[in-house]
C-alpha cells in the first residue's frame, strides 16, 4: 500500500496561553511538513501578533478557505475570523473561549466531511469556553457528543507507556458511585480494540488498577475492587481480552510493573494522569480512543503562567501531530487489509 501523506487539522484553542507559540514553532518544522499536510484553524492576525512578540523571524501561512486547498511542505491556515481578537496574555477571557469553540466547530465539520484525516486540538480553558452551544467538561466529552457515541476513552500515549481512565472529568466524590462492572468492561473493550486497530498490537496485555489503597486489601479498605472491578476482569477474559488486576496503583508504578503491559487502565483521572505526566517527561499525547476519527492533543493545559515568555516546551505538541498522522495511517492500513 502506498503511504498517502495525511492532512492534519490543528485547532488553536485558547489564544491567551502558549498555544500559538507551540503552533508556530511546530508547523514551521521541516520534518513535520514532510510527514503531513498541516492546516491550522486560527486567526492570521493572532498568529502575526505572536510571531512578532516571540521574535520568530520570517514566517507566513498559506491562507486557504478549505482543507482541500492545502499544500504540502508549507503551513496552511484557515482564517476563522477577520476580526481583531484581543489578546490578554495569561488570562481567561470570553472572546478567547468563543474563538476556541469556533475553531473546534469548523475543524469537526471538515473532518466529518472527509476533508481532514485527523485533528490535533490545542488546549482550551474549560471555563471560558462554556456557552449555550458548548456545555462539556473537555474535548473528549464534546467529541463524544458530536460523534454520537459514549464509547470513548481518554488514552494517554508516550514511549513505552499508555494510560487510559475509566472516569474522566468528574469530581472525585463521584468516582466510586460512578464505577460499575459494565462501565469498566466497556473501557477495557475500547482500550483493547484501540491497541489492536490503532497501534497494531495483535494480542494486547492490559493492566487494570484498583480503586482503593492496596486495591482494597480483599475488602478491608472498601469493596469496589472485589465487587465491581474483579467481575469486569473476569468478563473481559471470557471475551478473550487479556486484562489483569486489579493492581494497587502506588506499587504498580513504583515497581516498574507497567513495563510488562501494553496499556494501563486507571479508575479515575488523577490516578492515571499523575504517574503518566511524571513518567512521560512532558512529551506525552492525549488520544481519544473509540471515536470514528483520530483526535490527539498535547498532554498539558493552556499554561497561562508562561504565556508569551517563549519558554514553552514544544515536544508534547509536536508528538501529538506525529501520533495523529501515524494513527490515521494505521487505521487506513487496517481498513484496506479488511477489504
Amino acid at each position: 500500500m502506498e503511504k498517502r501523506i495525511k492532512r492534519i487539522g490543528i485547532t488553536h484553542g485558547d489564544v491567551n496561553g502558549v498555544n500559538y507559540e507551540l503552533i508556530l514553532k511546530a508547523v514551521s518544522n521541516p520534518r513535520l511538513q514532510e510527514e503531513c499536510v498541516l492546516v491550522v484553524y486560527g486567526s492570521s492576525k493572532t498568529a502575526s501578533y505572536y510571531r512578532k512578540l516571540l521574535n520568530l523571524g520570517e514566517f507566513s501561512f498559506n491562507m486557504i478557505k478549505d482543507p482541500t486547498q492545502a499544500v504540502e511542505k508549507r503551513p496552511n491556515m484557515i482564517n476563522i475570523t477577520d476580526a481583531e481578537i484581543k489578546i490578554d496574555l495569561g488570562n481567561s477571557t470570553e472572546i478567547a473561549g468563543q474563538m476556541a469553540e469556533l475553531a473546534l466547530e469548523m475543524a469537526v465539520k471538515d473532518i466529518k466531511d472527509g476533508k481532514l484525516d485527523a485533528i490535533v486540538t490545542a488546549p482550551i480553558n474549560k471555563h471560558n469556553i462554556q456557552s449555550d452551544t458548548f456545555h462539556f467538561s473537555g474535548h473528549t466529552e464534546y467529541l463524544s457528543n458530536r460523534f454520537a457515541t459514549d464509547n470513548t476513552l481518554m488514552f494517554m500515549i508516550a514511549d513505552g507507556l499508555k494510560v487510559g481512565v475509566v472516569t474522566g472529568h468528574i469530581p472525585i466524590n463521584e468516582v466510586a458511585k460512578s464505577l460499575t462492572s459494565e462501565l469498566i468492561l466497556n473501557k477495557i473493550r475500547i482500550m483493547h480494540k484501540s491497541l489492536r486497530e490503532d497501534f497494531a498490537i495483535t494480542k494486547p496485555r492490559i493492566a487494570v488498577l484498583g480503586l482503593n489503597p492496596h486495591a482494597g486489601d480483599l475488602g478491608v479498605i472498601g469493596n469496589e475492587d472485589e465487587n465491581v472491578i474483579k467481575p469486569a476482569l473476569k468478563a473481559a477474559f471470557e471475551e478473550d481480552i487479556m486484562a489483569f488486576g486489579p493492581y494497587p496503583a502506588d506499587g504498580f508504578f513504583a515497581s516498574d510493573q507497567f513495563g510488562k503491559f501494553d496499556a494501563v487502565l486507571a479508575m479515575y483521572h488523577d490516578q492515571g494522569m499523575i504517574p503518566f505526566k511524571i513518567l512521560s517527561y512532558g512529551e506525552g499525547v492525549n488520544f481519544t480512543a473509540g471515536l470514528p476519527i483520530v483526535r490527539t492533543s498535547p498532554a498539558h493545559g493552556t499554561a497561562y503562567n508562561i504565556a508569551g515568555k517563549n519558554i514553552a516546551k514544544i515536544e508534547s505538541f509536536v508528538n501529538a501531530i506525529y501520533v495523529a498522522s501515524q494513527l490515521s495511517q494505521n487505521r487506513q492500513q487496517m481498513a484496506e487489509a479488511e477489504k
